[in-house]
């Protein structure tokens, strides 16, 4: 192994190439957003339509919807990882498919279901909404974090150990450098099912751009419904972009 390889991670810049290839999707939401705002524009709206199809009404509903998704993302993360991690060592790599069972279950769970079981407990409001995220976004980190440290090649693991590195340095120089781009896929993939999920959030009063489906819904104002509906879809688009990108600048080098 050379020392380039066990060096610390650098985020490379983004080549010419992949930044050509990650401008299609900011390009396809714009122009997505922009015959929407078009489309609501020229509907004769009414008073309760107005209400709700207005700027305050829906950056706040849209950083709520944000909110929710980012911390139970954050939240994912540093449960997740820590615990993929642990179970990877050779003391308790036997309780792998323990851990595993466990995370499936939270997302084998209906999500409205889960938030019905949780409001029961905890009464509704944000902190529900967010442990119902949590346990229905857990397992795509978590089984790629698993996935990613036991795919680095053993030879690589054993070579850093005969140049004197401590098993900590091994762990992060090594093992979670060459995993990151796996991490990075499983945490894409909770990140959206999180945004998906957070749309039901406003069962539990919550918010989110769930209101604007309900209440589209539920007041049979069309232009409403599919306003919400098409900025939960661009929201969740968004971050998939954005992991997407994430993955390109902080993969190592010759991967």
């Amino acid at each position: 192994m050379s020392a380039d390889t066990l060096s610390p991670v650098k985020a490379p810049a983004l080549r010419r190439p992949a930044v050509l290839r990650h401008l299609g999707t900011p390009a396809a939401l714009a122009a997505v957003l922009t015959l929407l705002y078009l489309w609501v524009s020229a509907q004769d709206l009414d008073s309760i339509e107005r209400r709700t199809l207005n700027r305050t009404y829906i950056v706040d509903r849209v950083t709520e919807h944000l909110r929710l998704s980012f911390t139970a993302a954050l939240l994912v993360v540093l449960i997740a990882v820590p615990a993929g991690i642990l179970v990877t060592r050779p003391l308790l790599r036997r309780t792998t498919p323990i851990v595993l069972a466990v995370a499936n279950t939270g997302q084998a769970i209906p999500a409205i279901g889960l938030l019905v079981l949780l409001t029961v407990r905890l009464d509704v409001g944000f902190r529900t909404a967010v442990i119902g995220l949590v346990a229905a976004s857990v397992l795509p980190v978590l089984r790629n974090t698993i996935t990613g440290i036991e795919q680095v090649d053993r030879g690589l693991v054993e070579t850093a150990r005969g140049m004197g590195m401590r098993p900590v340095e091994v762990l992060l120089l090594v093992e979670l450098r060459l995993a990151v781009p796996v991490i990075l896929a499983g945490l894409r993939t909770a990140l959206v099912f999180a945004v998906g999920t957070a749309t039901i959030a406003t069962f539990v009063n919550a918010g989110g751009l769930g209101d604007m489906i309900v209440n589209g819904i539920k007041l049979q104002r069309m232009p409403v419904l599919v306003t919400g509906s098409v900025l939960a879809c661009s929201v969740a688009f968004l971050l998939d972009w954005l992991g997407s990108v994430a993955e390109d600048l902080l993969k190592p080098k010759g991967l």
